[in-house]
């Protein structure tokens, strides 16, 4: 038996020869020798595949299982190509153990491959072993690269010859592509399970609710605005109606930053805005729609539009116009912009005259258009019914141009007129003075938007003493012709009180002390009633409560009870001083004298006018007997005395008509003392005519007259002459022609 070399042997085998660089000749060596299984490499198939190592050794030659060394196996080009020379059949037994011997070496070799490698230097020829049984190799064997099979893998990773066990498990390399291949399969699986899961959340458990998110970032709700009702005046005249226009409104997520300015620069003076304002709606942030101007005049919006500026359009809507101008405004009030009654009826009457705004619900699209096959909702709009006045614009013209005039001549602060049907209640003008026009109510002082006719209170003076004259008629005894001598002043308690004018003790009659107007004459026929009688009638007549006008702002005026009333406070009350009322309650008071004593509430609205045009009248008014009808005939052929060359409104008279009516002048109190001193003067005149038949009271009153006379006869009366004429006229109640009653003024000793 031949012995092995050593680790580290050198040279060739004997009988082989080599070539000057040190390497044995390519195929020689084979020749020498044909016997054994080794004879098929020796014929120039190499089948280890793996480089020669410099030297003329084969990388890897003498590893543990390193297919460079001698082996068993045929070679794979003698197997494949039908070789000449086969290997000599093994008997089973030994097959085994030199299979099981081969899988130990493959498993060391892998195991050393992968954890070691030759230091630098050294020698790579491992000692050569003893070959297995069953042969030898043939001596021209060539050797394979170190470590590596015959296909060049480590760990004899090759096919296998026929009759060979099943491999070892190969392990993990990151180069392994297949590997790499697999994981990142496992990655992409895992990330699209991630999505998958994501969608179904999206689209099933969570589905409704982000369905119902997206159609509510859609939907966009557009308000349709009911048509106002008109107010017209007695006749079908309109004084507020209810015109087409439109609305200006900005998407603000359509509109650019850097073009905001451009777009405030062209809307804030072509629609009144304020340009701070503008630019803070069209900077807002979360919401697609903003209200910028109402009620724009149609030629207006179709300029805006006409400038195609992103995020603004224009939506349909209606503007209320009064073609009157300032003529009634104080009684009507007017609109603001966000199309609710600021003032006057418009405001009072709003539900009335409003109707019921439909809205509908779109969708709109990012780009802020209408989708057509979208989801639509609408409720429609209601529209308001018209009011229709008592007032009749004619007379209401008249009534507005003469007081007017008249404050202007007299420098007073304000006016007003009331012309009224004493049999109906109806008020048939009502005028005050300074007014404003509601078609321009922003420019106008807001002071002046109220309606002094019901909201301004004021002492009634001499007119006043009507109410005291029925009071004592009808429980005190006194008549036309009783008697009495009225001084220029009488003293109660520690105040005095005196007459308008000075003058000497004088014997007048009941109807003289009215038709004179006599402080002191009336304080004396006051005494014959208590002060609780004296109150009730006022109260009677209503003073201190409303008139039931729907106007807001009304004032019940004043008049404390009897116990809460000064020492002195009744008389002071008893010639109108000391309590307080507004125009509508004092015209109301000569009304109720003129119609016979029966009150009839003052009525404003006469009734509503339907979208079918059919109308509904209001409720009728009250009707209540304050005093007699005699007692009311006695004091109105009195008042006619009034307006005779001897009372004090001659001014007063019309030509061919008889007309029975009171001056009233009356001291302001001034706010700064609570005095009336330096506080004005409240001039008034209220009458009726004809006065045998009384159809019309005109009621007259200035605040503070500072030119001229600041009495009620010099002021007011010319104001009443005129208005009455005229509603005479435009009623047209021709005189009576019967003959004045002789008013007897002075008394009979």
């Amino acid at each position: 038996m031949t012995k092995r070399p050593g680790p580290g042997a050198a040279g060739p085998p004997p009988g082989r020869r080599r070539g000057p660089d040190g390497r044995a000749p390519r195929g020689s060596a084979g020749r020498d020798d044909k016997s054994g299984p080794g004879a098929a490499r020796a014929s120039g198939h190499q089948t280890g595949g793996g480089p020669r190592s410099p030297g003329g050794r084969a990388d890897g030659a003498g590893r543990p299982g390193g297919k460079g060394s001698a082996s068993r196996r045929p070679a794979r080009g003698a197997s494949r190509k039908g070789a000449e020379h086969k290997a000599p059949e093994r008997k089973a037994p030994e097959r085994k153990a030199t299979e099981r011997k081969a899988t130990e070496r493959k498993k060391a070799a892998s195991r050393t491959a992968s954890r070691t490698e030759a230091p630098k230097g050294a020698s790579t020829k491992p000692a050569r072993k003893k070959p297995p049984a069953g042969g030898a190799p043939g001596k021209g064997a060539r050797k394979n690269g170190p470590g590596t099979a015959r296909n060049g893998r480590s760990g004899g990773s090759g096919p296998r010859p026929p009759g060979r066990g099943p491999r070892g498990r190969v392990p993990f390399h990151r180069r392994d592509p297949m590997k790499r291949l697999n994981v990142g399969l496992l990655a992409v699986a895992f990330v699209l399970s991630l999505f998958a899961g994501r969608l179904v959340q999206l689209q099933t458990i969570e589905s409704g609710k982000y369905t119902e998110e997206a159609m509510r970032q859609r939907m966009q709700e557009i308000t349709l605005p009911a048509v106002r009702g008109d107010i017209t005046d007695a006749k079908g005249n309109p004084l507020a109606m209810t015109v087409e226009a439109r609305a200006i409104y900005a998407d603000p997520s359509l509109i650019r930053s850097g073009k905001r300015q451009a777009v405030v620069n062209a809307l804030a003076p072509t629609l009144g805005l304020n340009p701070a304002t503008l630019m803070k709606q069209l900077s807002k942030t979360g919401t697609r729609f903003v209200y910028l101007a109402h009620g724009v005049r149609p030629d207006q919006a179709r300029l805006v539009t006409s400038w195609n500026f992103p995020g603004i359009g224009t939506l349909p809507e209606y503007r209320r116009e009064y073609p009157n101008d300032s003529l009634a405004a104080g009684v009507i009030g007017f609109v603001n912009d966000t199309g609710k009654g600021a003032a006057g009826l418009e405001s009072s009457l709003n539900d009335v005259l409003a109707g019921r705004a439909g809205w509908q619900r779109v969708e709109i699209s990012l780009e802020g258009q209408h989708i057509p096959m979208g989801e639509d909702q609408k409720r429609p709009s209601v529209p308001g019914r018209g009011i229709r006045l008592t007032l009749e614009l004619d007379l209401q013209f008249m009534a507005q141009e003469a007081i007017e005039k008249q404050v202007r001549a007299t420098g007073a602060r304000s006016g007003t007129v009331i012309v009224m049907d004493p049999r109906t209640g109806r008020l048939l003008a009502m005028a005050s003075a300074p007014g404003f026009d509601p078609n321009r109510y922003a420019e106008s002082d807001r002071s002046r938007w109220g309606s002094p006719l019901v909201q301004d209170a004021y002492e009634p003076g001499s007119t006043g003493k009507v109410v005291t004259a029925a009071a004592v008629m009808e429980h005190g005894g006194v008549t036309p012709q009783t008697p009495y001598t009225v001084p220029y002043m009488i003293k109660k308690y520690d105040v005095k009180f005196h007459d308008s004018h000075p003058h000497a003790p004088e014997r007048l009659t009941f109807a003289g002390v009215l038709a004179k107007s006599s402080n002191v004459g009336t304080i004396m026929a006051s005494e014959s009633i208590t002060p609780q009688r004296l109150y009730q009638t006022l109260r009677d007549f209503g003073f201190g409560q409303k008139t039931g006008l729907q106007l807001p702002g009304e004032t019940p005026g004043l008049l404390e009870p009897p116990n809460k009333w000064w020492g002195t406070d009744r008389y002071p009350i008893a010639f109108g001083q000391t309590v307080s009322v507004n125009a509508v309650q004092m015209a109301s008071v000569y009304a109720t004298i003129a119609n016979g004593g029966v009150r009839v509430a003052p009525t404003l609205v006469e009734g509503t006018v339907g979208e079918d045009d059919r109308f509904t009248p209001a409720p009728a008014p009250q009707r209540r007997q304050v005093i007699s009808r005699k007692t009311a005939r006695q004091i109105s052929d009195m008042l006619e005395g009034v307006t005779t060359d001897e009372g004090t409104a001659p001014k007063a008279q019309i030509k061919g008509y008889r007309v029975a009516g009171k001056t009233g002048t009356a001291e302001i109190v001034n706010p700064r003392c609570g005095c009336y001193r330096g506080g004005g003067y409240t001039a008034s005149f209220a009458g009726f005519a004809p006065a045998d038949d009384p159809q019309l009271v005109v009621q007259v009153v200035l605040q503070d007259p500072k030119r001229g006379s600041h009495y009620g006869g010099d002021a007011a009366a010319p104001v009443f002459k005129d208005v009455m004429s005229f509603a005479l006229q435009s009623q047209k109640i021709p005189p009576t022609g019967s003959r004045p009653p002789i008013i007897q003024i002075h008394a009979r000793d």
